[in-house]
């Protein structure tokens, strides 16, 4: 009996520690290592976090800003990080069967990307990739769209010589794109077209404004320009082409048109 009972003690600590390392396995795979407080500013973890998620080596330069702004409805500053891999672009295409093709389109490709840092997480999100030139890195602005509390993202991007804007709101810490346009197509042709974004004070259906795109205004680039990195100034004009509503269940932008 007494063998018996120690065989029966042994078994349940078996279990127990068992149960518990299982326990702390899961613990650890939903929770991140690395947050921004075990570095001495968010620059050195941005860049750690970065050259670990896009598998970037020592030897490779790339580029990364941060823009702090208050992102959500917690009380904590959150930034949104772009990257430019304008170097890893250059070499991507030397070794491609058609270098000067691949100079042609702009060195199109998954060359500029986002990051989200949650204040209130002090952690930094996946990367999130946006097509695009690597020649023009992302611009990024704030507004407020969908809450007066906090702000929204809008990043300007190049395909060429055309110009794209994202809009993104943040839910679950996690950039959410509901819209995008184009800012500019066809810059040195004859062609070309352009558009002034602007929002509504209030929203026809929601509390998120409305997105009107007007006709735009477009400056001719100089002859001696690159058309696919020139920064035409755009202006408004009184035409109205669409109107864009939110729409809270289907998280997006609709038309009537």
């Amino acid at each position: 009996m007494k063998i018996l009972y120690i065989l029966f003690k042994v078994l349940v600590l078996i279990i127990f520690m068992n149960s518990c390392s299982e326990s702390d396995k899961d613990k650890a795979e939903k929770t991140p290592k690395v947050k921004a407080k075990k570095y001495k500013n968010l620059d050195a973890y941005a860049k750690e976090h970065i050259k670990l998620q896009l598998r970037i080596p020592n030897s490779e330069k790339f580029t990364f800003k941060i823009y702090k702004e208050h992102l959500d409805n917690d009380e904590k500053i959150d930034a949104i990080i772009t990257v430019n891999r304008m170097e890893f672009a250059l070499i991507e295409a030397n070794k491609s069967p058609n270098p000067a093709k691949r100079a042609e389109l702009g060195f199109m490709g998954n060359y500029n990307y986002i990051f989200y840092f949650a204040g209130g997480l002090d952690l930094i999100s996946p990367p999130i990739a946006i097509p695009s030139s690597p020649l023009a890195p992302l611009k990024v602005a704030f507004k407020n769209i969908t809450s007066g509390d906090f702000k929204d993202v809008l990043i300007d991007f190049r395909i060429r010589n055309a110009s794209f804007k994202d809009i993104y709101t943040i839910s679950n810490h996690t950039p959410r794109r509901i819209f995008q346009w184009k800012n500019f197509d066809g810059l040195g042709n004859e062609n070309v077209e352009a558009y002034s974004i602007q929002f509504s004070a209030i929203g026809q259906y929601s509390n998120v404004k409305d997105i009107l795109i007007y006709e735009g205004s477009i400056e001719s680039p100089p002859e001696s320009s690159d058309v696919n990195t020139y920064e035409p100034k755009i202006k408004a004009t009184n035409k109205l082409i669409h109107t864009f509503f939110y729409l809270e269940k289907e998280g997006k932008y609709f038309t009537k048109k």
